[in-house]
């Protein structure tokens, strides 16, 4: 066998060499197209953001999620060590990012842009570690089988989903948007709920379950809000421009109010109000603002009896 096929006992050789060169020729149509025929960008790295992630939850919850045999002495000197190097990392994710999508005659403030929205981000992680314990806060109150605080932070998958968008949301909301999608799909990925870094979340929040929530971009979730697996906060309509375009940023996700519940299955859908205080039933379809208090649930179904085989 030499370098540049392989042999398989059925398929006979393999010409490894042709197929590197057609993959070759795809990518450089596709570079071309995106990039024109100047040289080749650094992309934010998956992996890195992944690793620089998981960094900052072992800052931000390091009895939890930090080595094993940390003691309380030494925590403060493996956050100072793991948060300076996360910071590094994200640092160099952002410049990337930010160099991507640079005209000419922004690319020469880019390392400075980088490293101050990286500053800003470490400044609010206090304020996010302060949410994030009302959200835990409310998983163990809002759920009879929670048998403690740490049961929640370790097992939950919505306090682990809600974990990284707070990071996110903050990264989205300094203007760090490709670097906040990819925190958020890695949650989504990890957790089976997929919460867009741009929709805003207030304290207190709670997913129950989780598998299958979905959050809409535009999305604004106010106190106290719990939802159940399977709820969808989403968009009804894509407006589009003159020219077919679809027109992007626009809000056309519902906000929640103070104190709602949704449960399990509901799907809400546009620009609509669900009022204080308010109960959303499961599977409920919801298109239409409804006022505080409200309490929607499925039409009822009508009863019909079949007798002798009828109605087969």
């Amino acid at each position: 066998m030499n370098q540049t096929s392989l042999v398989g006992p059925s398929a006979g050789a393999i010409d490894v060499a042709r197929i590197v060169s057609e993959l070759a020729a795809l990518r450089k149509r596709s570079q071309t197209s995106r990039y024109g025929g100047g040289r080749l960008p650094d992309l934010p790295s998956r992996v890195a953001v992944l690793e620089l992630v998981e960094s900052l939850v072992s800052v931000l919850y390091p009895r939890h999620f930090g080595p094993y045999e940390l003691t309380p002495d030494a925590t403060d000197i493996f956050i100072a060590r793991t948060l300076d190097r996360a910071l590094r990392m994200l640092r160099e994710q952002i410049r990337r990012e930010l160099e991507l999508f640079a005209s000419d005659v922004e690319r020469s403030g880019v390392d400075g842009r980088a490293e101050e929205i990286t500053h800003d981000f470490a400044r609010a992680l206090p304020e996010a570690r302060a949410l994030l314990d009302t959200d835990i806060r409310a998983a163990f109150a809002g759920d009879p089988a929670a048998k403690s605080l740490d049961e929640v932070v370790f097992c939950y998958p919505g306090v682990a989903a809600i974990i990284r968008h707070r990071l996110a949301h903050q990264l989205y909301l300094l203007g760090a948007p490709m670097i906040a999608r990819i925190v958020a799909e890695i949650a989504h990925a990890e957790t089976g709920i997929d919460i867009h870094p741009g929709a805003t979340i207030d304290e207190g929040f709670f997913i129950d379950h989780g598998t299958g929530v979905v959050i809409g971009e535009t999305t604004v979730i106010g106190k106290r809000v719990r939802l159940y697996q399977a709820v969808t906060l989403g968009a009804k309509r894509f407006d589009v421009d003159e020219n077919g375009a679809l027109e992007k940023g626009k809000p056309r996700h519902p906000v929640i109010e103070d104190d709602v519940v949704i449960y399990a299955g509901a799907t809400v859908l546009g620009r609509i109000t669900i009022g204080r205080g308010s109960s959303i039933g499961g599977n409920v379809w919801l298109t239409h603002s409804v006022p505080p208090g409200s309490n929607i649930t499925q039409a009822k179904a009508r009863i019909d009896v079949f007798d002798h085989g009828a109605g087969i």
